[in-house]
């Protein structure tokens, strides 16, 4: 009997998950370590919107001291910069056959 539970044991450890390689993945790309960054992300976000509500904005221009100012406008900024990106990327780009004339 003490060799079935000793057997099983060894089976039940944990394997490290691995890559196209075979080597262990990196500690970023982990699924638990992802969903934690995201958990992390969402109470930092909530944290500093209920901070922006507790402490009085020095507004330089009225539309700075709306709720939640400087998040909408970050993530506006982000998605601008990401489709500026794209556009760039279709106006600088070469056909796939322009090294070869």
């Amino acid at each position: 009997m003490s060799d079935d539970n000793q057997a099983e044991e060894e089976n039940s450890v944990k394997q490290p998950l691995l890559d196209i390689n075979g080597e262990p993945q990196h500690w970023l790309v982990k699924p638990g370590t992802i969903k934690l960054l995201w958990i992390c992300g969402i109470a930092l976000l909530a944290f500093v919107t209920w901070l922006g509500t507790t402490v009085h904005p020095h507004a330089t221009f009225g539309i700075e001291g709306s709720l939640a100012f400087y998040s909408w406008y970050g993530f506006i900024t982000c998605v601008a910069m990401v489709l500026f990106a794209k556009l760039m990327g279709l106006v600088l780009s070469k056909k796939d056959t322009y090294y070869d004339q």
